[in-house]
């Protein structure tokens, strides 16, 4: 009995020694990987860290999605559509090549999900924790130079952004060690970086909240609305789908620019539900084009309560902060009167040339002005429609082509002759000597590229379906692509010019029926766009004269 007792202590001691021993490991490898992870972050080139994120995001996004079951089991999407699926929910371009009734209420959460992830305010709100993460590195440095050098030769230190340029200089009148050493401590806490710190770290903490409220506000709005309302519960329930499922992955949908509606006609199933669009408007402004005054004011608001001196920095400093949405205070105001101008002439012109129709048929004149209204906000990058495109007048879509291709932070900002001139000087010798970045062609330089790429791989359907394929339904497709919008002017068998037998009508994007090769370029098309933003200066060093 003695020796069952002795056996079992010593294997409990071995137990609890391997149990320790794996934890530690455990914990030494979780701290390896972080700080790897935050060395390779903090070094590396932002545009590669972003094109690994969405690349890698879309790759594993695609594995969970093929992993899952659809809804349908009769119909399973290929391979390349559920990468393409994938890559527009990452990318928030709301692209589709397979009709959205077909995914399962597990494969929505998950494309739900990387809405969420790859949307801009997300993305930024990260990005920023590692600029202030990489400040706080230079801080840390700053205060142990004081630290260790105060003692024998004081230091003059020049902050330039995030770098540290450290000068030593003799000086023959300076007080004692120790009164130095004291009043390097007694200034980092009061210095204008440990206030520029603090301001970041506040304004990481002020978008979090921004993104929550604003998501938690409007899934409680669409469900009430949708559990009130009995025609868009009934639309629902013919459907097959859950209302908080519905409505959070319509909510993170819209506020992320994305454009994706767990149904197969998008919102034109809801096009009389003008309650329920008039609660999406707001969401596609505060996310996309109006989020940088919005940010701007909340900050102003809070900081009437709380973290004055933090929020008086962020509001005046903005170019300090490093946080590209946030915008000065005449830009927020122009960028505001730029949005409600491009949508006043989109109502305009919609007004004058589709006002009566078929897009908009068996509509009263409330409900063609709210349907008309949210059409016009979503041209710019969401996507989200109730109507079918192709029934639309081609000066209107020649109209959202130009809508889709601004970037959502347009702006009419006029400026000073010596300002465009002392702008245009600094990015000329920045770009002097760099052979590859005089190289870089324009962004609509790239997007004649994709077209004419797009137009080969359909040669043979553009001769043989004219009315489908056309150049101008490729065009409104790349750039719908290229702006992550979703806008489409879809197909349709009745367009055929030779009637194929098998011929389906599908609520499926325009590049549902490309080819591969289309599709992959199109794929492409997704992620340079999602990336633009790192080549707005491109095409410089051609000169039209």
């Amino acid at each position: 009995m003695n020796m069952f007792l002795c056996i079992g202590k010593k294997l409990q001691h071995l137990c609890s020694a391997s149990c320790q021993k794996v934890v530690c490991h455990s914990k030494s490898g979780f701290f390896l990987l972080t700080y790897f992870c935050r060395f390779v972050l903090r070094r590396a080139n932002p545009l590669l860290v972003q094109i690994v994120y969405f690349v890698s995001l879309s790759f594993l996004g695609f594995g969970v999605l093929k992993a899952l079951k659809p809804r349908t089991p009769s119909f399973t999407p290929k391979n390349l559509d559920l990468f393409f699926t994938s890559v527009s929910a990452t990318t928030v371009s709301s692209m589709a090549t397979v009709e959205m009734e077909v995914f399962s209420n597990p494969q929505l959460i998950i494309m739900t999900i990387l809405m969420f992830i790859g949307g801009e305010v997300f993305t930024s709100m990260v990005g920023l924790h590692f600029i202030r993460s990489r400040f706080k590195t230079e801080l840390d440095k700053i205060a142990s130079s004081h630290s260790n050098l105060s003692s024998t030769n004081p230091i003059i230190v020049d902050q330039i952004e995030l770098g540290v340029v450290t000068n030593f200089n003799q000086v023959s009148s300076l007080p004692k060690p120790n009164e130095v050493h004291n009043e390097s401590h007694e200034s980092l806490g009061t210095t204008s970086e440990n206030l520029r710190y603090l301001s970041m770290k506040y304004l990481g903490y002020v978008v979090l909240v921004y993104l929550l409220v604003v998501h938690v506000i409007g899934v409680l709005a669409v469900s009430l609305y949708v559990s009130v309302i009995s025609s868009a519960k009934e639309v629902l329930k013919n459907k097959g789908l859950k209302m908080l499922t519905f409505s959070v992955f319509t909510v993170v949908s819209t506020f992320s620019s994305c454009g994706f509606v767990p149904t197969n006609e998008n919102m034109v199933v809801f096009r009389k539900n003008s309650g329920l669009l008039l609660m999406l408007i707001p969401q596609v402004l505060l996310g996309n084009t109006l989020f940088p005054p919005c940010l701007r004011f909340s900050i102003w608001f809070l900081g009437k309560f709380y973290k004055k001196k933090e929020s008086k920095y962020i509001l005046k400093k903005t170019q300090e902060v490093g946080y590209k949405h946030l915008l000065p205070r005449k830009h927020s105001v122009l960028l505001v009167a730029t949005v409600f101008g491009f949508i006043l002439v989109q109502v305009i012109m919609f007004r004058s040339m589709d006002w009566n129709s078929e897009a908009l048929m068996g509509l009263n004149a409330y409900q063609k002005f709210i349907g008309v209204l949210f059409q016009s906000v979503n041209s710019r990058h969401t996507g989200e429609t109730i109507v079918d495109l192709s029934t639309l007048s081609q000066a209107i879509l020649v109209l959202f082509v130009v809508m889709m291709y601004l970037p959502p932070y347009t702006s009419f900002l006029p400026m000073k002759e010596d300002e465009q001139d002392s702008e245009s000087c600094d990015r000329m010798k920045k770009r002097r000597g760099k052979v590859l970045e005089n190289l870089i062609f324009s962004q609509l330089s790239y997007l004649v590229i994709f077209i004419i790429l797009v137009c080969i791989t359909e040669r043979k359907k553009l001769k043989e379906d004219p009315l489908n394929f056309n150049v101008l339904n490729i065009v409104i497709e790349v750039i719908s692509a290229y702006g992550n919008v979703g806008f489409t002017t879809g197909y349709s068998c009745d367009r055929q010019l030779h009637r194929e037998p098998n011929c389906q009508d599908k609520w499926i994007g325009f590049s549902g029926n490309w080819s591969d090769e289309g599709k992959i370029i199109l794929i492409i098309v997704m992620f340079f766009g999602r990336l633009k933003k790192f080549n707005m200066d491109g095409g410089k060093a051609w000169k039209l004269l």
